[in-house]
């Protein structure tokens, strides 16, 4: 039995969609899936139907694309939270645990793993000390880097990102605490990297606005985790700080994966792990 994750399917490209399609059964192993499966419903209920077919289990954190509300789609009167509890509500119909939910064992040989599946979003901390954030958007779009967040996610009925990021963290915080009491060793799942070291694109270094909260930084050490599990910055990779494993498990568009090797190649095995 294993645990694998994947994110950043983008099911709107066609090659991916394909590429999930052909994805083979793995029915003992469980999926965490982490975020940004596609811009529409149908892309969401598109994914569980195989992969709720394909594993024993699922769990699904949203990304921001799920969370993009396209003005062109009869979907557009959703919005912000409204269309976040959608999204779990979909997922709940699948039988998919969502961020709403209580957290589950995986049931390892030695130990059982607590599996803490997150939406926290961002704020714009992760910018240079000097610039204000009032003016974090505008020196991003200097470098020509503005992400579509800023015309299609919204945040009703928070004000900001940043203020419905505030709220998710404080959540999110207030369950670890009571959780880490079990001792159970956390894997902690989310969309955005934790980390701001850990979101680092060295073509678009700006956008580092769009892809996480500085809150986050020292969860890894305050709390019991054994593994955090991330997306967004399609660049997979395995990190460690301070002994803990962090796992980048983007697939992402069609030019940043080989279609020849399949879907199961992109897998990352985080339990047992490597």
């Amino acid at each position: 039995m294993k645990l694998y994750a994947i994110s950043d399917l983008h099911l709107a490209n066609k090659i991916n969609f394909e590429a999930l399609e052909a994805l083979p059964p793995y029915p003992d192993d469980w999926l965490i899936l982490a975020g940004d499966i596609g811009e529409v419903e149908e892309h969401l209920k598109f994914a569980l139907i195989i992969l709720v077919s394909r594993f024993n289990r699922v769990i699904w954190v949203p990304g921001n694309h799920d969370l993009w509300t396209l003005p062109t789609h009869p979907q557009s009167i959703t919005r912000g939270e409204a269309r976040y509890q959608r999204l779990v509500s979909i997922c709940r119909d699948f039988g998919v645990l969502t961020p709403e939910d209580p957290y589950v064992l995986w049931p390892g040989q030695d130990r059982d793993y607590l599996l803490v599946p997150m939406f926290l979003l961002y704020d714009f901390s992760f910018r240079p000390p000097h610039i204000p954030f009032e003016k974090a958007v505008e020196w991003a779009a200097e470098s020509g880097v503005v992400c579509t967040d800023e015309e299609l996610l919204y945040t009703d009925p928070y004000p900001s990102p940043a203020a419905w990021c505030a709220r998710r963290c404080q959540y999110t915080e207030e369950r670890l605490k009571k959780e880490s009491l079990k001792k159970n060793p956390l894997v902690l799942i989310n969309h955005f990297p934790l980390r701001e070291d850990m979101a680092v694109l060295r073509r678009f270094p700006r956008f580092s606005l769009w892809c996480g909260t500085q809150q986050t930084g020292d969860w890894h050490t305050r709390f019991p985790v054994s593994v955090v599990v991330y997306g967004h910055m399609h660049m997979r990779g395995t990190h460690y700080r301070d002994g803990v494993r962090f796992e980048e498990v983007s697939l992402g568009y069609p030019r940043d994966w080989v279609h020849k090797r399949g879907l199961s190649y992109y897998l990352r095995e985080i339990l047992p792990g490597v």
